[in-house]
């Protein structure tokens, strides 16, 4: 009879969260992003380790750019599903933009923690091609006496090329344009947008005739064909 009261008890519960989950989700796609966050909030005090609430919770923080508490949800996450190569990712990512927020020393406090997020994701998940692009953007914004080292993006860059050609090049391209290598950049960009031919690798092309090659007969060329 104690079992059965603890049924009906108990089944009401669940069906709350399961529907006010729903509801949550729902909200949250429709980038609703308070309302899901009190309904997410809520089922957390229920259900304190529920992974995909945490995870809502710090993708809201993410969206609202509240950098500490979305690294605190991420950081939960990879605690309690340490194999998840992506929540390392998300959290190297929060740490990351927060770096961007504070002076340059404390920022530099933080590169350690923000390496090793991004590492971990590559050593759980091989063909992580963001947290790749992470540590190749890291590796260049580092001052080189903390860190900083065009042959580590390079490293980077070459295991993006060996599973992703198109992020292989892309990302080449990227490093030579970061040291002003600009008609090197062209031709990585080039092999990109011919593999590719996604709006992404054209706009990276577009972008470095306007702006850095100055060249705007190239890239009215370039929307052309890439219109056409």
């Amino acid at each position: 009879m104690k079992k059965l009261l603890l049924f009906f008890l108990f089944v009401p519960i669940c069906i709350w969260s399961q529907s006010n989950f729903e509801k949550a989700e729902k909200l949250f796609h429709a980038k609703k992003y308070d309302e899901a966050q009190l309904l997410f909030e809520g089922i957390l005090k229920t259900k304190p380790s529920d992974i995909k609430t945490i995870e809502y919770l710090g993708d809201i923080e993410a969206y609202k750019k509240s950098w500490v508490d979305a690294g605190k949800y991420f950081k939960k996450l990879t605690e309690l599903k340490p194999n998840e190569a992506n929540y390392f990712f998300k959290y190297g990512g929060a740490l990351a933009m927060r770096a961007m927020e504070v002076n340059k020393f404390k920022a530099l406090g933080m590169v350690d923690d923000m390496k090793s997020a991004f590492e971990k994701a590559i050593a759980l998940n091989p063909k992580h091609i963001q947290a790749r692009w992470a540590l190749i953007e890291l590796y260049l914004q580092l001052p080189g006496i903390v860190g900083g080292s065009e042959s580590k993006a390079l490293a980077y860059s070459n295991e993006l090329a060996q599973f992703s050609p198109v992020d292989g090049y892309m990302s080449r391209g990227r490093i030579d344009e970061y040291f002003k290598r600009y008609a090197s950049a062209e031709k990585n960009y080039i092999k990109a947008n011919e593999i590719g031919k996604s709006k992404i690798t054209f706009q990276k092309l577009y972008n470095l005739y306007l702006n850095k090659l100055k060249d705007p007969k190239k890239a009215q060329e370039l929307k052309r064909k890439f219109d056409a």
